[in-house]
This record gives structure tokens, sequence and C-alpha cells, in this order.
């Protein structure tokens, strides 16, 4: 498991992919902080990960990135990245899915994401 707190290449997120799902990297972002667990079986070892560095609750999203998608088409970043977590089932938060049911915070982890991986 590793923290992202500075550019991370889609080439090192690919070979993360090759341990655990082959096509995707579990990943929970931190929305407050601007940074992001990645490289673990589940979203919710990332979280536990992340609270244990600092992190609060309200600003953990779990997503999926899928890296072979990237490299077809980067600039989509919709095409590659998938808002799907067990971490982001909080009815009681006004989040009844498994998804990002917020756009603003969509946007964010999106914003987040789109600075911290690159091609």
């Amino acid at each position: 498991m590793l923290i992202v707190d500075k550019e991370i290449s889609m080439n090192t997120i690919l070979e993360m992919s090759q341990n655990h799902f082959g096509d995707l990297v579990k990943t929970v972002v931190d929305i407050k902080r601007g940074i992001m667990a990645v490289d673990a079986e589940m979203h919710c070892d990332e979280e536990q990960f992340l609270l244990e560095k600092g992190s609060e609750q309200d600003d953990l999203w779990g997503i999926n990135l899928y890296p072979q998608k990237a490299q077809k088409n980067f600039a989509n970043i919709e095409s590659w990245v998938e808002f799907d977590s067990m971490i982001n089932l909080r009815p009681s938060w006004g989040n009844k899915t498994r998804g990002v049911d917020d756009l603003k915070i969509q946007k964010k982890i999106l914003s987040i994401v789109k600075t911290l991986v690159k091609k």
C-alpha cells in the first residue's frame, strides 16, 4: 500500500494493477488533503491506512482506476475512473449508493486524480 501525495505515473498504476486484479487499482482519495492511497486488495484497508495517517472519515472516498483504459484515452478521465466502493455507502451522510452521489465531491476527486496521476 502506498500514499500518493506527489505525481505518480500511469505506468506505475498499470504495474500495480497486476498485483491484485489485473485491470484495476483500488484507490481511496482524501478530498481534504489531496492525497490517495493505492495498491491494496480492499478499499477499507486503504481507508484504515489513511485514517492512521491523519485523514478524517468524512474526507475519504473509494474509487477504482483502470490503467489500460487510461492508456487508450488518458484525456477522458471519466473513462478510467470509477466511483464504486462499499466505503462510499453512507446513508446517514446522504450518500445512499456505492458511488459518489454528490457531483461536487466527484469533481474534487477527479481533480485530485488529474493532479497526481500523470501519463
